[in-house]
């Protein structure tokens, strides 16, 4: 009989592509640890802070490629739970802001697994600031929402009420809105919203190859298609888009930066 006590499986938040923006936290449990597990927006500048014999699990999402469900995910977290002492569950940004990091922690809470958050800084706040463009401003006013734009697969009813957000805040931070665009623009200005309204569309945000434009969000969708934009991306709309400060933005970080997602890398252990 096994009697060995499972080992810690830490929630940790990645930030947003930068790996100067790792907190210390994160950073010593990455370099600390027997296992990673991470997601498809995790640096290989950051994978590479593991020690040597430290296992590697790719469980990447994203749309339109092959991913492990999270089924899967909560499967393979609980057995190397019960292998070895000190589990990285790495994900980008923050894991508790729309990253199912709760979801998780509480799986692994009911499986009798000790788990610890690790708070991440969220790109929704690090992308505007590598554009030179806070999210909160006194002059313009004195809200702002973070809300996803990605709508679960098989959903029958949309999970977000655009049309009631358009005046509900001063101003907006989506994640993943660009499969949904045309209806969060649609629903945005059938409430109320002013198509005039100031929007920045910010891709792969704090590294290289981060790609910024502004527009209005009656134009959004056609810039949008204009410039390409994929995922990931992060839309500001609101006023405080008109503050940008360009000069204080920080260099953008040399990183490879998304990783490619390979369906024989997913849910494949590999060591440095």
């Amino acid at each position: 009989m096994n009697n060995k006590k499972p080992g810690t499986i830490y929630l940790v938040g990645a930030g947003p592509g930068d790996s100067e923006l790792l907190t210390l936290k994160a950073h010593r449990l990455i370099k600390e640890c027997d296992v990673i597990i991470y997601d498809s927006l995790i640096s290989q500048e950051v994978l590479n802070m593991s020690k040597k014999n430290c296992q590697l699990y790719l469980v990447g999402k994203r749309r339109g490629y092959h991913s492990v469900p999270q089924s899967e995910i909560n499967s393979l977290l609980l057995e190397m739970a019960h292998r070895y002492g000190s589990i990285v569950r790495l994900k980008g940004g923050d894991p508790f802001l729309f990253g199912r990091g709760a979801e998780e922690a509480a799986f692994l809470e009911r499986k009798g697994i000790n788990v610890e958050v690790v708070p991440g800084i969220t790109s929704g706040i690090a992308a505007p600031a590598y554009a030179g463009i806070p999210v909160t401003h006194r002059k313009a006013g004195s809200s702002i929402t973070f809300v996803t734009g990605h709508e679960s697969f098989g959903k029958n009813k949309a999970s977000v009420n655009w049309e009631l957000l358009a005046k509900a805040t001063d101003g907006l931070v989506i994640y993943m809105g660009l499969h949904n665009i045309v209806n969060i623009v649609n629903g945005l200005i059938k409430g109320g919203m002013n198509p005039l309204t100031p929007v920045a569309v910010i891709q792969q945000g704090t590294v290289i190859g981060q790609n910024v434009k502004k527009t209005n969000i009656d134009k959004l969708v056609s810039t949008v298609k204009k410039y390409g934009f994929v995922s990931p991306s992060i839309i500001i709309i609101g006023k405080v888009v008109d503050f940008q400060v360009e000069s204080c933005a920080p260099p953008l970080a040399n990183q490879t930066m998304p990783i490619a997602f390979k369906t024989e890398d997913l849910v494949k252990a590999t060591a440095n």
